[in-house]
């Protein structure tokens, strides 16, 4: 720029504001800051009760069994727990990118005022998707914590659970929010997606059981689930013994699934 020659104040602002998709992302984190403590509390008393209630409650009973051959010569603790926190992620995704996403341009119509902008659709759609996986970070994490305490962190390699988990819930947050966009309705969808398919991949994505264990008519469906892939790659991170193969196929799809849900 030549310092003789007269600033325009709309490019002066252009170049001291971040991107757009960044704004809308500021936005939506000060929105989420009221709201800090008590996420941050549930985020990391779920975990503590379901790890309780699954880990050392259940669990004792499956480990006195002697089910741990099943298991991979686990214990049932060690089993479950990166599968809690994919299935965490999971809900924290499909929660921020139900209701309220679709909020901000059907009831609310937040977003109608900030398209009314030189923000772009496309950018708010973005700031909104890196408002889902900062939410699933922080998630992830505190969930992590908890883990550790439990002794079922796996040490340093556990920590790939949480890009694991971020990767699987921005993937099917992607997806949500494409219904959203294209509902007209007043979201009642969004009970089908809770119940229909967040209920039944919980159930049955290998979280609580192998999935050896289910017939294979119904087995093969787990192929499509995100979170059964996420569960794969969770485990295969704190306890090994998954190959490379394998472990690049769950990859692969997880990859594939966000690509094309942000197309």
């Amino acid at each position: 720029m030549n310092p003789a020659a007269p600033v325009d104040s709309a490019e002066l602002v252009l170049t001291r504001t971040p991107g757009p998709r960044y704004l809308v992302w500021e936005y939506l984190m000060r929105l989420w800051r009221r709201f800090l403590f008590s996420s941050l509390g549930e985020a990391i008393g779920s975990p503590l009760l379901y790890l309780l209630a699954m880990g050392v409650g259940l669990g004792s009973l499956v480990d006195w069994n002697g089910s741990g051959g099943a298991l991979g010569g686990v214990s049932y603790l060690q089993y479950i727990a990166p599968a809690l926190l994919c299935a965490a992620a999971l809900q924290i995704a499909v929660g921020e990118s139900s209701y309220p996403a679709y909020s901000r341009f059907h009831w609310g119509r937040e977003y109608w005022a900030i398209t009314a902008t030189p923000i772009t659709p496309l950018q708010v759609a973005d700031g909104q998707l890196l408002f889902v996986a900062t939410r699933l970070v922080t998630g992830a994490a505190a969930y992590f914590l908890v883990v550790i305490a439990f002794g079922a962190g796996g040490g340093w390699a556990g920590l790939l659970m949480i890009p694991i988990a971020v990767l699987m819930g921005a993937g099917f947050g992607s997806w949500v929010l494409v219904l959203g966009a294209r509902m007209r309705s007043e979201g009642g969808a969004f009970n089908v997606v809770f119940r229909f398919v967040v209920l039944p991949m919980t159930l049955f994505s290998g979280s609580f059981f192998p999935v050896e264990q289910i017939p294979w008519a119904l087995r093969w469906l787990t192929l499509f689930s995100p979170l059964w892939h996420a569960n794969e790659l969770a485990r295969g991170a704190v306890l090994g013994g998954l190959e490379f193969g394998a472990a690049a196929g769950h990859l692969g799809f997880l990859v594939l699934l966000l690509i094309a849900g942000i197309w």
